[in-house]
């Protein structure tokens, strides 16, 4: 079995068997899904034939209408359900042979329900990663534009939430998710765009603690406004459990096929 420890290396590595003993491999955050097919039962097969490649530091966008296998893609990469057929890899090794928890622990995840608890704004963000110090929340916090507004509670970053954070708005409650994610400090990130209603200033906030997340990690974004993935290193279109096209944005306009049709308005994202 495969687990992921910092002890010899300082940073995130995978320790691996090897002989009679074992070595320290860096985690990079290549993802790789090859030929993966999957269904919930034998019957209803959800994802056909998916490929594709995520380099570190690449930012890939699924676009596609609800159903079409966009978030569970991301589900097989936490490994929340094992694959019928294919494969997928982590920096070159076989998925099932890493460790469920240790896999998690280096995949951030920014959903679009933010699940807060009743606690102190820090002890939500220190989730994150229990051995962060309180300094290093608050960098993170930084990270993810959420310092000023948390600086102007009523006690800081001391000030109880109550359960789900229902005494914040929902960017509140968003930028405190991305500060939990920027504490972990993650190789992989897997984020859900919100499709709540947020005031177009935190929306920008949001945006911007996004940017500086995603910076240097592998990427995947569950996608539900195509502004937002135009600057994606590449785009995943799905229809019925199948990439039906694939590209950057400039790319896939010039294609003048379902992504244009999105992207132009004639069909509507979900």
């Amino acid at each position: 079995t495969i687990t992921e420890s910092d002890a010899a290396t300082g940073r995130w590595a995978w320790k691996v068997p090897h002989g009679d003993g074992f070595e320290y491999v860096e985690v990079k955050g290549d993802i790789r899904l090859s030929d993966v097919d999957f269904g919930y039962t034998e019957e209803k097969q959800v994802l056909h034939d998916v490929s594709l490649y995520a380099r570190p530091g690449q930012k890939i966008a699924f676009v596609g209408s609800t159903g079409a296998g966009k978030t569970t893609i991301t589900n097989l990469i936490n490994r929340f359900y094992d694959i019928s057929d294919g494969s997928i890899t982590y920096d070159g090794i076989e998925l099932r042979r890493i460790k469920k928890a240790e896999l998690r622990r280096s995949l951030g995840m920014v959903l679009q329900d933010t699940h807060l608890f009743t606690g102190t704004v820090m002890d939500n963000i220190r989730y994150g990663r229990l051995t962060a110090t309180d300094e290093e929340c608050i960098q993170a916090a930084k990270t993810a534009n959420a310092h000023y507004f948390i600086s102007h509670l009523p006690q800081g970053y001391d000030t109880m939430l109550t359960s789900d954070g229902a005494n914040l708005s929902q960017g509140q409650r968003q930028l405190i998710s991305i500060a939990r994610a920027a504490v972990s400090d993650p190789p992989v990130l897997i984020l859900d765009e919100a499709t709540s209603s947020i005031d177009t200033r935190t929306e920008k906030l949001i945006e911007q603690g996004m940017d500086k997340l995603m910076e240097g990690r592998t990427v995947f974004v569950i996608a539900h406004r195509l502004s937002t993935v135009r600057n994606s290193n590449a785009i995943m279109v799905l229809e019925n459990g199948r990439i039906i096209e694939r590209g950057d944005h400039d790319d896939l306009l010039q294609l003048r096929g379902k992504y244009y049709q999105l992207y132009t308005g004639m069909f509507e994202l979900s």
